[in-house]
């Protein structure tokens, strides 16, 4: 059974920072793309950013500057440093990785519980 642990979420006051982690365990064979996304209260959830196998990153324009997403394949995990906080950022935030067990014919998608960010003074 593959499961997705998000880490790091919390109380934060605007401007300050958190950095998110999601560790990926169970029978994983292989992982391509990684990413965070996130859903407040009363909206649809959104992508935060995405980072393929190779590196390549990708932010929604909001985050651009603030958020810097990063990987760690061998460890399976996926990371995400928000600085500058807002309180429009104030969600929860979802991980994904797509990846294939071992023994499986596919790549699918996977999804973390979600850890709350707040942000506020």
């Amino acid at each position: 059974q593959v499961q997705l642990v998000e880490s790091g979420g919390g109380l934060v006051q605007p401007g300050g920072s958190l950095r998110l982690s999601c560790a990926a365990s169970g029978s994983i064979f292989s992982i391509s793309a990684m990413g965070w996304y996130r859903q407040a209260p009363g909206k649809q959830r959104e992508l935060v950013a995405t980072v393929s196998s190779g590196g390549t990153t990708n932010y929604a324009d909001s985050m651009k500057g603030r958020f810097t997403i990063s990987r760690d394949t061998a460890k399976k995990v996926v990371y995400l440093q928000m600085n500058s906080l807002k309180p429009e950022d104030a969600a929860v935030y979802y991980c994904n990785m797509r990846l294939r067990e071992n023994g499986g014919t596919r790549f699918d998608d996977y999804w973390g519980q979600g850890t709350q960010v707040t942000v506020s003074s």
